[in-house]
């Protein structure tokens, strides 16, 4: 395992960068930073940015950052990137329509009725970004929670583009304990086409309640200025089921070489379905790491668990880029 010590370690309950400026914060941990927004096919402004080592460090590869469901680029995501940067890598993220920083469909947050739409989105900015930053190097994505179904889709259109994929708390099947309960999921259809964006979707519990562990990081969750606590919509919660089960029945085709990482006490994301991935793959070089009483969101657990799974990870990335680099 690598030793590495995560950035979460220096924010507080009230922001990612701790008592520091995001510049200051940067230079503590040797990276730069850009932004810059993009526009769509479908004409929306989408936030993208990214994040390189600073001298002696070099890149080596590329890491792209898909985040999840009421997620962002900016928040916890940022200091995983940070982290993935100040090891050698040149690391991107978009924020997908609705989160973040990104224009929202028809003005409404975390609404996504279509997958595909951002499955492209997703495609557009990290092919130009590695044209631009990492041409020829080893080029990974890193995904959380919906982003990894997301990162799945990605892989599967764009067959042999990627060196490796890491599932982080993937949603490959939400588990039983968190969906809506009968017989609403199974009425789910009606609601979506009657009255698709009706925030009506029950979940058992918050997610920031049962995706962080530590007292403090579920402040920080939900801390973000353009974070709103509220129900998944109809048509998005529809969405994420039929994605489910349609990744479900195409798990034979991923063969992107595989990390999952996940907690073992995930009642957001069924881990049970992320061992039936892991089983199922056509991926030559696949790993799964089950992790024993930790939640949805890893990032939430106490520092020495955060730092053990990430240095799992960076040590799988590290590993792959050498591999990568001798053929």
């Amino acid at each position: 395992m690598a030793a590495v010590r995560h950035p979460v370690a220096d924010s507080n309950e009230d922001s990612p960068f701790g008592t520091l400026t995001a510049t200051e914060f940067y230079a503590k941990h040797n990276v730069a930073h850009s932004s810059e927004y993009i526009t769509n096919s479908r004409g929306l402004k989408l936030f993208t940015q990214w994040w390189t080592p600073l001298p002696p460090t070099k890149v080596t590869a590329c890491v792209a950052v898909v985040h999840g469901y009421t997620g962002e680029s900016s928040w916890f995501v940022q200091l995983s990137s940070i982290l993935f940067a100040k090891c050698g890598f040149a690391v991107c993220a978009i924020d997908h329509q609705g989160h973040g920083l990104s224009e929202s469909l028809d003005g409404l947050m975390y609404h996504i009725p279509d997958l595909t739409p951002v499955v492209d989105d997703c495609i557009q900015f990290f092919t130009r970004f590695r044209e631009t930053h990492a041409p020829k190097l080893p080029a990974f994505l890193y995904s959380e929670s919906l982003g990894g179904a997301i990162a799945l889709y990605v892989t599967l259109k764009q067959k042999g583009e990627w060196d490796g994929l890491i599932l982080n708390g993937a949603m490959c099947g939400i588990s039983a304990k968190f969906k809506p309960p009968w017989p609403l999921e199974h009425l789910l259809f009606v609601v979506a086409a009657v009255i698709p964006t009706w925030r009506v979707v029950p979940t058992r519990g918050s997610i920031p309640d049962v995706s962080f562990k530590e007292g403090w990081k579920r402040k920080l969750a939900t801390a973000s200025p353009r974070r709103v606590v509220m129900r998944p919509r109809a048509a998005t919660a529809l969405m994420m089921l039929r994605v489910c089960k349609e990744l479900q029945e195409r798990f034979e085709e991923v063969d992107v070489p595989l990390l999952i990482v996940h907690g073992g006490d995930d009642v957001v994301c069924d881990p049970e379905c992320a061992k039936v991935l892991y089983a199922r793959a056509s991926s030559k070089d696949k790993t799964l790491k089950i992790y024993p009483g930790m939640w949805h969101q890893i990032v939430g657990e106490a520092e020495e668990d955060v730092n053990l799974v990430y240095g799992d990870v960076v040590e799988w990335l590290k590993s792959r880029t050498e591999r990568g680099a001798k053929e």
